[in-house]
């Protein structure tokens, strides 16, 4: 890549106890890019972005966020928060009876000088997140909305969208897509998009790998701790990256790391 990327691992491995994680994996994500994340369960993906968002440190290895190497010692999710990494988990962590505006700032509140949260700025916000950065357009949805009335794709807009404000630069999607409807799931991919079309990279953890093959940029795909393969997705068609992930189950051992 030309320009410094968002992140890049360098040889980083995690073990925990005996059992290897993460196996000497180099990886970089770049600006503006939409990289599908793969792998069975067990293939090393959550503990890579653990790693990569501050939850755990490697065993070994390096982190790099836009060229500056990362103290793994003293970086947390707090910190990848201040060097703009957002994750956006499978059940978002929304306040049900909460109205939308509420949860967009849920633990980062905007304050008036007074050191009051300013409910008409955070309304103001909110209402511009949900028409332009996420293009909620719905009926009967508006800022006072709670949350329990919103589908489970408008749920992963809510969320997306929160992160997209705190000025992310890369947003880590784990397997947003889970037990919805089809419908539901175009609304997410669209979502998806519209982080990459607002200049930011994005991370998308996801075991349905048509859907990584329709909006993502690269693949990376992780067997057993290591990087397997990391290609831009117009260098293979869906069906030979399926026969590919095929050919990984037919030399998988019967043991696998977590």
């Amino acid at each position: 890549m030309t320009s410094t990327p968002i992140v890049r691992l360098e040889h980083v491995g995690k073990k925990y106890g005996k059992v290897v994680s993460l196996k000497d994996v180099t990886l970089e994500i770049g600006a503006n890019e939409i990289v599908g994340l793969i792998g069975d369960n067990g293939a090393g993906k959550s503990t890579l972005i653990k790693v990569l968002t501050g939850v755990e440190p490697p065993t070994s290895g390096t982190l790099y966020v836009r060229g500056l190497k990362i103290d793994a010692s003293s970086y947390t999710v707090k910190e990848a928060h201040k060097l703009r990494i957002e994750t956006v988990y499978q059940d978002s962590s929304l306040g049900e009876k909460q109205p939308l505006w509420r949860n967009f700032f849920v633990g980062r509140p905007i304050t008036n000088r007074f050191g009051f949260i300013d409910v008409k700025a955070e309304k103001k916000v909110a209402e511009h997140i949900m028409r332009s950065t996420i293009g909620f357009r719905g009926v009967g949805i508006d800022v006072d909305t709670p949350v329990s009335r919103l589908s489970g794709g408008e749920r992963q807009g809510v969320a997306i969208g929160r992160a997209m404000h705190f000025d992310s630069d890369l947003i880590v999607l784990d397997e947003p897509t889970v037990a919805l409807a089809l419908k539901e799931v175009q609304k997410v991919l669209d979502f998806i998009r519209s982080i990459k079309s607002g200049g930011r990279s994005c991370i998308y953890i996801e075991h349905n790998i048509h859907h990584v093959h329709e909006v993502c940029d690269r693949l990376v795909v992780l067997d057993r701790g290591e990087i397997a393969l990391d290609a831009p997705t117009s260098s293979m068609t869906y069906l030979e990256l399926t026969n590919f992930l095929m050919s990984l189950h037919g030399r998988r051992p019967a043991a696998a790391a977590h």
